[in-house]
């Protein structure tokens, strides 16, 4: 089970991260009033989404054989209004063909990440006392 805590004291957003057993540090950048000291939430976001993409697709390669050097991943996020939305390029390198191309926009889709993010997730919210 995936677990983090975040904890925000004195720094006006600076907000310590425990992942697991790794830490981080999140804010908002100095337009917002923050001190950009470590990636704001939406980043955070894109990162997830963006390192889920390319090691899914790393494994599937490993699996098939496939001669994937490397694969890249840009993310957008944007908001008009009431709606957002996600952008994401695709940049793989190797040879492949163009089936195997395609297979990978396709698997792209279907990350774990991709998957929840297009379901929705509940989040049930209670305070501990």
């Amino acid at each position: 089970m995936s677990h983090a805590t975040a904890i925000i004291r004195e720094a006006r957003y600076a907000v310590s991260i425990k992942a697991g057993s790794h830490e981080l540090i999140s804010d908002e950048g100095l337009a917002l009033g923050g001190q950009d000291a470590g990636p704001s939430p939406y980043e955070l976001l894109l990162a997830s989404l963006g390192s889920c993409t390319v090691m899914t697709m790393k494994m599937y390669a490993e699996r098939k054989g496939w001669p994937l050097v490397s694969a890249s991943v840009k993310l957008l996020f944007e908001r008009d209004g009431d709606t957002a939305k996600i952008r994401r390029v695709l940049k793989l390198e190797g040879d492949l063909t163009e089936e195997q191309r395609a297979r990978f926009a396709d698997i792209a889709e279907r990350t774990p990440v991709t998957l929840t993010l297009k379901a929705g997730v509940p989040i049930h919210t209670k305070l501990a006392w």
